[in-house]
């Protein structure tokens, strides 16, 4: 019988399912239910990428950003509804191993781009309440929380504003993951100075091995882990390797190694960033995640595959969420 060990923490299927008109049964990329179900999916993170400025221009968005989570929200409650025999929602760890005994697959709503909060405390109950329990605080464009990463030193070091300061605040009273893959240094830092609960980088990898603006430095990776967060390894083939257009098992199994040797082994987990990425993929899909499970076994005992799987971000999601 196969094992559904695997926590995804970061996918861009909702664009495929609100922007282009498929199901979570049809979806044509890197992510459907048959894919699911083949890779051994436990927990998939289902990101509400909210376009704005020069991407919303690219996929032909015209609303607000707060309407667009809305209306991509309501999306993922009608394949919630509509697919409740194999995948359902869940909002704590308890929802989760209530779906391990029921043989069901989990899906939980996050939100990459917190500029839909705007400035608006409010909004962060308001996106509990509909479901969401991590927000990626910014993307790569300035919002109310804080600034982007960049390639521009200076600017890469912006802190998080005063609202920002305030939002992981509040997230961390709700119980919501703060998120801080694509945030500035800056912020970062003063995320690790405010938040009093262990964060995240969903989909990220180490900026030692690629020296990708979005990855994390040795630094960034030792202060994640002390603070009893975990790191999602990004599948994306330049953050993986800057000269690769290719994502290969063993540049994943690399990063793996390397974020358990700075920020110790409970901080690594795995972020895809399917559908978001190219598909120049050795193992093609999610249905070739045992590849990835077998590489890592090449180089990590069978408990701390477990933990890299599945384990630490569970542990995350129970310290947070609960």
């Amino acid at each position: 019988m196969k094992s559904f060990n695997i926590v995804d923490l970061h996918c861009d299927t909702l664009m495929e399912v609100y922007l282009k008109g498929h199901t979570l049964e049809n979806a044509p990329g890197h992510i459907n239910l048959e894919k699911l179900r083949a890779g051994g999916s436990q927990v998939q993170c289902f990101a509400v990428f909210i376009p704005t400025h020069d991407c919303a221009q690219r996929y032909g968005v015209t609303e607000s950003a707060y309407d667009y989570f809305t209306h991509c929200a309501d999306a993922f409650d009608r394949q919630m509804a509509l697919y409740a025999d194999v995948i359902r929602p869940v909002r704590c760890v308890a929802d989760i191993e209530q779906n391990v005994k029921d043989g069901k697959l989990s899906a939980m709503l996050t939100i990459e781009d917190g500029v839909a909060v705007d400035g608006k405390l409010e909004r962060l109950q308001e996106f509990y309440d509909r479901g969401v329990r991590m927000i990626a605080l910014t993307w790569n464009y300035e919002n109310s929380i804080g600034y982007p990463n960049s390639r521009d030193p200076q600017e890469h070091m912006r802190p998080l504003k005063p609202f920002g300061i305030e939002a992981i605040a509040k997230m961390d009273e709700l119980g919501m993951i703060v998120d801080v893959s694509h945030l500035s240094e800056g912020g970062f830092w003063d995320v690790v100075k405010h938040g009093k609960k262990p964060f995240i980088a969903s989909h990220s990898c180490a900026r030692a091995l690629s020296d990708h603006r979005r990855n994390l430095t040795d630094e960034q990776l030792r202060a994640l882990g002390e603070k009893g967060g975990v790191c999602g390894v990004n599948f994306c083939d330049a953050f993986l390797r800057l000269d690769s257009d290719m994502t290969t098992v063993d540049d994943i199994v690399r990063h793996a190694i390397h974020i358990a040797d700075k920020a110790g082994i409970d901080a690594v987990a795995m972020g895809s960033d399917f559908d978001g990425i190219g598909d120049n993929l050795e193992f093609k899909d999610f249905a070739g995640f045992p590849m990835i499970v077998d590489g890592l076994a090449k180089r990590f005992s069978s408990a701390d595959v477990d933990k890299i799987c599945h384990g630490n971000a569970l542990r995350v999601f129970k310290d947070v969420i609960g």
